[in-house]
């Protein structure tokens, strides 16, 4: 008789700590959980814990303090960036005014009689000038893309036929820098989702790096993504842009960091860039659903858009 009370109660214990293991381990997997959502910054909730065990519980506890504490030091970091980026667009904004006030009387002593040295010095203070409102108005542009969350409308467009237009209307430019494009497009038209204007600003920006960089010749080419890529990899969007160059100096080139803000691959040149045209332009790309990126082959950098 004792053996059967010994045994029932041994078995009861026992049922007590299995519940009580399976109860901690539900918990453990809700606070693994939760933890796991909190990388989200939308998602504002503490760590919840079922009552049965003290020490889960000032677990949980501690666990809910440092998450407040990341919290605050999130709003923070947030609140920061967002009166750096209205500082940056206040000082460009405020800059532009009297830097085309400057221009424009810079413009108006070129039709004065000035002597040799007058018009040396007039030469020198209007490349100046136009260096210095280029660098204001990519940051003005860089800081009203960061701060702009607006809705991006996207429209139908045929991107050869956009793209051959582009390279007509920068034909002269092209041809000044004895630069002859090599360009690979399909017969037919390929349409995609895409805003014009950001297009437009897109390859300007990549064609004014290679106005800079190339030699000799640019290579510009658009490949349709087939149907069976797209299912492969749902971030392809309908078509592959590539345009490239040879370059001088490959190791000169830091491609993991060349969308970086204010990245050169010549720090020494001045060229009237605050050297925000590819991070701009990647960042445009990113606001059309689709991506920018940048690889070296053989003595070519080519980039590579997918749209």
């Amino acid at each position: 008789m004792k053996y059967i009370v010994c045994i029932i109660i041994l078995a009861l214990i026992l049922v007590f700590v299995l519940i009580k293991l399976i109860i901690l381990k539900l918990n453990i997997k809700t606070m693994r959980e939760e933890l796991s959502k909190t990388k989200d910054e939308n998602y504002n909730r503490n760590v919840r814990v079922g009552l049965l065990d003290k020490d889960l519980e000032m677990l949980a506890a501690e666990i809910n303090k440092n998450l407040d504490y990341q919290r605050g030091l999130k709003k923070e970091a947030y609140l920061s960036r967002k009166q750096l980026e209205q500082s940056i667009s206040d000082i460009a904004h405020d800059l532009r005014t009297p830097l085309t006030v400057v221009k424009g009387n810079l413009q108006m002593l070129e039709k004065e009689s000035l002597s040799e040295k007058g018009r040396e010095y007039l030469e020198v203070s209007s490349k100046k000038a136009a260096t210095l409102k280029s660098m204001v108005d990519e940051f003005f542009e860089l800081s009203v893309l960061e701060s702009d969350s607006s809705f991006v409308e996207l429209k139908e467009l045929d991107v050869i036929a956009f793209l051959t237009e582009f390279v007509i209307e920068n034909e002269a430019v092209i041809r000044q820098n004895n630069l002859t494009p090599e360009i690979s497009f399909p017969e037919k038209g390929i349409i995609i989702k895409a805003n014009k204007d950001m297009m437009n600003r897109v390859f300007s920006n990549l064609i004014g790096n290679i106005l800079k960089y190339a030699k000799d010749s640019f290579e510009l080419s658009v490949e349709e993504i087939s149907d069976i890529k797209k299912q492969l990899g749902s971030k392809a969007g309908a078509c592959h842009i590539r345009i490239g160059n040879k370059v001088e100096d490959v190791s000169a080139i830091d491609i993991d960091h060349i969308f970086d803000r204010t990245y050169r691959a010549d720090k020494a040149r001045s060229d009237g860039s605050a050297g925000l045209g590819l991070y701009i332009a990647k960042l445009l790309v990113e606001k059309q659903k689709g991506s920018l990126s940048a690889v070296i082959e053989g003595d070519k950098l080519y980039f590579d858009i997918l749209i």
